[in-house]
């Protein structure tokens, strides 16, 4: 089965009220993964159509801060897939609504997801076929990604061992 990219597009669009902010009266930056990781698992289970589970978030890159008043806008897409996992970009625009109607980048992240049966075992999800030129460099570019996240994912597995014991010991 295959499934197109723009199949999975997602947005998710919310003000930045004063509880969303910190004392530099910008987006908490916990508050924004929380956005990330919802529009990002929505997008996942469209290209699935199964349950899935978040596997990673490779970063989250602050380009620009996200203010008290600003419209904060996340649109999400699977942009690269294996057997049973799925890329997804998140694109974190930010509108100044009130006075310049300014939409700027502010943030970027690419997080993995793992699709899943009713029993929790990984399944298979369907091929990724980009819609165009663009969409489909993020697709081959993905791979060198998914490469980056193994690598990170076996010194993980070693600071495991390290950290099975207090750090002060």
């Amino acid at each position: 089965m295959e499934k197109k990219m723009s199949e999975s597009y997602t947005v998710k669009t919310s003000n930045v009220l004063p509880p969303d902010t910190n004392n530099h009266q910008t987006l908490y930056g916990g508050r924004l993964m929380e956005y990330i990781d919802d529009v990002a698992s929505i997008a996942a289970r469209r290209h699935s159509r199964s349950k899935v589970v978040t596997a990673s978030i490779d970063s989250v890159d602050f380009l620009e801060p996200i203010n008290l008043g600003d419209v904060v806008i996340l649109e999400a897409m699977v942009t690269h897939t294996g057997t049973s996992s799925m890329e997804v970009l998140v694109k974190i625009s930010k509108e100044e609504l009130e006075e310049s109607g300014e939409v700027s980048l502010a943030a970027f992240s690419f997080l993995t997801f793992v699709a899943l049966s009713d029993d929790k075992k990984p399944i298979k999800v369907p091929k990724l076929i980009p819609d165009n030129d663009r969409l489909k460099w993020l697709d081959e570019t993905g791979e060198e990604r998914s490469e980056h996240r193994r690598h990170r994912r076996d010194r993980s597995k070693a600071l495991r061992e390290f950290f099975a014991n207090d750090l002060l010991d």
